[in-house]
């Protein structure tokens, strides 16, 4: 009886671990500031719960930082007709402004637009109908 209860408490823990790991976007990012930036896309995690794009970014002196920037969630991203290559490709140029992530880390960001060079752009706030909304 004693070895069933510990296997169901086990259990229990390990399949709770992914729902700890979310977070809210105000948890982790400072949503009262906004940052813009302009780079390439180094690389797209199409993953749940969030996808992420990095971008790298380089300063006046040329120098290049990566930008982790944490997106919507692929289900979401989905419904609103949007698929990871419809949005991104690695090399592509774009614009984004994003929330920082608060006070301790570094480089790391939650996308609220993407717009590209040619003028089109994503915006990841919410629309009335509570979809991410596309601008032309």
């Amino acid at each position: 009886m004693c070895l069933r209860k510990l296997l169901v408490v086990a259990l229990t823990g390990c399949l709770s671990a992914p729902v700890l790991a979310h977070h809210s976007v105000s948890g982790v990012f400072d949503v009262s500031k906004t940052v813009k930036l302009s780079g390439t896309v180094s690389r797209v995690d199409w993953i749940n719960p969030h996808t992420f794009i990095y971008l790298d970014v380089k300063d006046p002196a040329g120098a290049v930082t990566t930008w982790k920037l944490e997106s919507l969630p692929v289900a979401m991203m989905r419904k609103a007709g949007i698929t990871s290559q419809l949005i991104l490709s690695e090399g592509q140029r774009v614009a984004v402004e994003a929330n920082p992530a608060r006070a301790g880390t570094a480089n790391l960001a939650f996308a609220l637009k993407l717009t590209y060079e040619d003028g089109r752009s994503y915006q990841f706030g919410r629309s009335p109908d509570d979809k991410p909304t596309v601008v032309p």
